[in-house]
């Protein structure tokens, strides 16, 4: 058993987050929420509470959710085939059906239930209720040595998001719900497709001119050659170490998801360690935080 919490030591605590609620309430924060987060239990008890105080200091929280691993899982269980290209998981008409199942079905509504349960008023969305998110089709470039020209493969419902309509979530934020979405678009011709849940999130957080776009990941944030987390960003900087390698691999993708908002009009992006219990409130109502952050001047912040 814990030992109990010196009075004092909640005070200070209460303390020190009262400017940033002060700052942060009224403001919208776009999380995308997966990785050990979404999958080791004293996590996920601590987002949903998370959420659910975000909301009661008067901070609107939108969740995007992943859902990769459960896919995989089921997949795994029908013996259906997973491919990746680049990353991507190749998505034919009949894993289509089971992405849908899983992120829409499985995922979405467990993640509901948690923060109800934990006092919140959370709702399920797709990208298909409202037509929250019109996608087109991802093209994907191959091109090896002996290539002349990259070849385009198709990886099947595999979309990119071409429109956010704000509407549907603004409208359910003013009623005090907290909206939870799965990245599925859906194109002018009814097809559905998976998309990747950070690009979702920072498309979500561009179109609702969020103040935040919080990304959960499963590293302690952007680290340089000698390991230490860098914060504090502005887009220039980050455009620099983009530049010479400093960012590379697996951490570029959801680098550039975080830059484009932040050039997109999101006044801030931040990283930040998914394993860390309540890593949303540390970010945002402490001094120290954890985490990259990424704005678009050094100043800020």
């Amino acid at each position: 058993m814990s030992e109990p919490r010196d009075p004092r030591q909640v005070v200070e605590v209460l303390s020190e987050a009262l400017p940033y609620i002060q700052r942060f309430s009224g403001k919208t924060v776009v999380v995308k929420y997966g990785g050990n987060a979404m999958t080791e239990d004293a996590l996920i008890d601590s987002f949903a509470r998370d959420m659910v105080l975000m909301k009661e200091v008067g901070i609107n929280p939108v969740v995007v959710h992943g859902g990769g691993p459960q896919i995989g899982e089921l997949l795994g269980k029908l013996k259906i085939e997973s491919r990746f290209v680049g990353g991507m998981r190749v998505t034919n008409a009949e894993t289509m059906d089971v992405v849908e199942m899983v992120l829409g079905g499985l995922v979405n509504k467990g993640i509901v239930n948690l923060i109800n349960q934990c006092g919140g008023k959370a709702i399920g969305l797709t990208g298909k209720d409202g037509g929250l998110i019109r996608a087109r089709q991802l093209k994907v470039e191959h091109q090896s040595p002996e290539m002349t020209a990259p070849e385009i493969i198709d990886i099947g419902h595999v979309g990119e998001v071409e429109h956010i309509a704000t509407d549907l979530i603004e409208m359910l934020t003013a009623r005090d719900f907290i909206p939870v979405i799965a990245p599925i678009g859906v194109d002018n011709a009814g097809r559905s497709y998976n998309i990747n849940a950070d690009l979702v999130a920072g498309k979500v957080a561009e179109a609702l001119g969020a103040e935040k776009l919080m990304l959960l990941t499963n590293v302690a944030g952007l680290m340089n050659a000698e390991g230490e987390v860098l914060t504090g960003l502005s887009t220039a900087q980050v455009d620099e170490l983009i530049a010479d390698g400093t960012i590379h691999g697996g951490m570029l993708p959801k680098i550039r998801c975080a830059l484009e908002a932040v050039k997109g009009g999101v006044a801030s992006s931040h990283i930040i360690d998914g394993r860390v219990a309540h890593a949303t409130l540390l970010e945002i109502f402490t001094n120290a935080g954890v985490g990259t952050l990424i704005t678009d001047a050094a100043n800020r912040e």
